[in-house]
């Protein structure tokens, strides 16, 4: 079925009329006999989580098949019909046979080193030098991403610290490239980021350690950044958990401190930022809203913060929508989805590959 849709576009607020296939992508010329779904209204692609993990149950674990289907539509009745997952324990490909749920772009699994990560997720890696091969596998396994825990707790100095050296990180990203794959890296602390820059990562998650010397580097680089916000806002929690470890305690209190005043300083300098919840874990599904909002209070604009997780995300991660001959992914809003996140996390209508899967009856 045919339809068509009136409204107002982001960012530029201007008037649109869209016209969707019966083959669910957006026509390039005016359908006949195509159905109105929506005669006014905010229409926006469809969300974007740039880090979320399908596979990871609230609380901690692998999810069971049940569970990513619950995880999935809870992402897509958010109005989120693209997710990154950064790191799966548990293979998810069943899903994209379901065209009511949302795409997943994968990063296969988190690669890390024996005890400096969260127990069950990552593939550990027992001798760095295993480093480029298992990047290579899990490039080949995800949808040109690869993720590395670049820093995690370590007993021995009672803090954070790098996994790896700069001389594997080298040659791991390059062979990651090699393999037509992006690489991101989870990073909380400061002294991992400068030799994962020098080696030419495409993305940092989290970045709470961020000085100006790394953000000129990313800036320069073009290195983009997903901050977690929802997520970062765990770390007094971590803190008071790891009373053995003082120094690190405080560390992330500090991080935790200063993290608006990192990521305004990640934008001003030109940093891509895009909106990741790191849902899964210790952070529910569908908080997307909450992201884009935490994303504001840092010091991005309002156009900006949803852009981070609507247009501006489903280009970079190569989805662009709303265009002649792209899947007809959308949500619409029967009030401005920039004025809050009451809004935002309730679209009046959603869209996926040119179905209606969602639509309130403030939607006419």
């Amino acid at each position: 079925m045919a339809f068509t849709l009136r409204g107002r576009s982001l960012p530029d607020g201007e008037p649109i009329e869209l016209w969707i296939d019966d083959d669910g992508t957006f026509a390039a010329e005016p359908i006949p006999g195509a159905e109105l779904l929506a005669a006014d209204g905010w229409i926006l692609p469809g969300l974007v989580d740039a880090h979320c993990h399908v596979g990871i149950r609230f609380g901690g674990g692998a999810e069971d098949a049940d569970g990513l289907v619950a995880q999935a539509v809870t992402e897509r009745d958010a109005g989120v019909l693209l997710l990154r997952d950064a790191g799966s324990p548990v293979d998810t490909r069943h899903l994209d046979e379901r065209a009511d749920l949302p795409r997943i772009v994968r990063a296969g699994r988190h690669i890390a080193a024996p005890k400096r990560y969260i127990r069950g997720l990552p593939v550990d890696l027992e001798d760095e030098s295993q480093l480029p091969d298992e990047v290579v596998r899990q490039a080949r396994a995800g949808d040109g991403w690869v993720k590395l825990v670049g820093d995690w707790i370590d007993r021995d100095t009672g803090d954070l610290a790098p996994l790896w050296s700069d001389e594997i990180l080298v040659e791991a990203i390059a062979a990651a490239h090699r393999e037509g794959a992006r690489v991101t890296a989870h990073v909380f602390g400061e002294d991992a980021l400068p030799g994962l820059l020098a080696a030419g990562i495409d993305c940092v998650e989290h970045g709470t350690g961020l000085t100006d010397d790394t953000i000129a580097a990313m800036a320069a680089q073009g290195t983009a950044l997903v901050p977690t916000l929802v997520n970062i806002d765990n770390f007094p929690e971590i803190a008071d958990s790891a009373t053995r470890f003082p120094v690190y305690a405080a560390h992330m209190r500090d991080l935790h401190a200063r993290v608006a005043d990192t990521v305004a300083a990640a934008r001003d300098a030109g940093i891509p930022i895009y909106a990741g919840t790191d849902a899964g874990g210790s952070v529910r599904h569908g908080r997307i809203a909450d992201e884009v909002a935490a994303l504001g209070k840092a010091g991005l604009t309002p156009t900006e913060a949803l852009g981070a997780a609507s247009w501006a995300a489903r280009t970079w991660l190569g989805y662009p929508s709303l265009q002649p001959g792209t899947s007809a992914d959308l949500t619409v809003y029967a009030q401005d989805p920039r004025s809050g996140p009451d809004v935002l996390a309730r679209p009046d209508l959603v869209m996926l590959r040119g179905a209606v899967v969602t639509r309130r009856a403030t939607c006419a």
